[in-house]
């Protein structure tokens, strides 16, 4: 306030009216004549830059984990700084279900809830998700790598039928050799019971693994990646059109397993996770 009245009163007069010290007073006006440059400016630019790449996506202890490639700072900085500049993570449907009852021989569930991988293609799981955006529904059918998190292959359709679940075994397959003793987890859903699904993965090598009815938790990474995909594009942007969304959508699956970093994989993204891992 003295500050502000000092053109228009004694400064002497002000101090003694306020009842402060001089010395009080002249050591605060020096800070409003020198401001002292901001020793995280160079933070907060890299703050941004990575919660825009991110697209609002990343909270502050993924954006502490990046900074700390360059700088020396703790997430309570990180935090604090992010709060002063305005920025927060953005990210805070109707589930489809495949069930149809017995159409061919169930599965026994050899996953038992137990979502640890030691290595790459050990363990995956698959389900289906539905989108509806302008009167249109579309399938997403992907396979998920339990080691890493990484999305193996994936279909998306406007028809949730067998070919789906095929060509996205397809993908998958190619991936990898025949006979690995490799576990792939689903839930009762109709196609996971069909003979033609069950025939290639006998055929692969692959052993099949089902939940038990009714129960989500036995499959509940392909839930978690669900939830996810949905919250940080979903929910998270504006689509012009269903075709703006599917460009969306094969993006975000990129950036997922190329950019995206996990806390659980020491901050790296999945791709990265394994690559180093070999």
């Amino acid at each position: 306030m003295i500050w502000e009245l000092r053109h228009e009163h004694k400064i002497g007069l002000l101090i003694e009216i306020a009842d402060i010290p001089r010395s009080t007073y002249y050591y605060y006006s020096k800070q409003f004549d020198h401001p002292k440059p901001d020793r995280y400016a160079e933070i907060k630019t890299e703050i941004r830059r990575i919660y825009d790449e991110s697209k609002g996506r990343y909270g502050y202890r993924r954006i502490t984990k990046e900074l700390k490639k360059k700088f020396v700072v703790n997430h309570k900085t990180v935090q604090k700084l992010m709060r002063k500049m305005g920025i927060f993570c953005r990210v805070r449907m109707h589930k489809y279900n495949s069930y149809k009852g017995d159409v061919g021989r169930i599965a026994p569930n050899l996953l038992e809830r137990d979502f640890k991988a030691d290595k790459p293609n050990q363990k995956w799981v698959t389900d289906v998700t539905e989108f509806a955006l302008f009167g249109i529904k579309l399938y997403l059918s992907p396979i998920i790598d339990l080691y890493n998190g990484e999305v193996i292959s994936y279909n998306l359709s406007r028809h949730p039928n067998l070919n789906q679940v095929t060509d996205m075994l397809e993908k998958a397959f190619s991936k990898i050799p025949d006979n690995t003793n490799l576990i792939l987890h689903s839930d009762q859903g109709w196609q996971y019971q069909h003979k033609h699904y069950q025939k290639m993965l006998k055929e692969k090598g692959v052993k099949q693994s089902m939940s038990r009815k009714g129960n989500c938790l036995d499959n509940a990474c392909a839930e978690n990646f669900f939830s996810l995909l949905k919250t940080e594009l979903l929910y998270l942007q504006e689509f012009h059109s269903v075709e703006h969304f599917i460009e969306e959508l094969h993006e975000y699956i990129e950036w997922y397993n190329n950019k995206r970093i996990k806390l659980k994989l020491n901050g790296l993204s999945p791709i990265d996770f394994r690559q180093e891992a070999a």
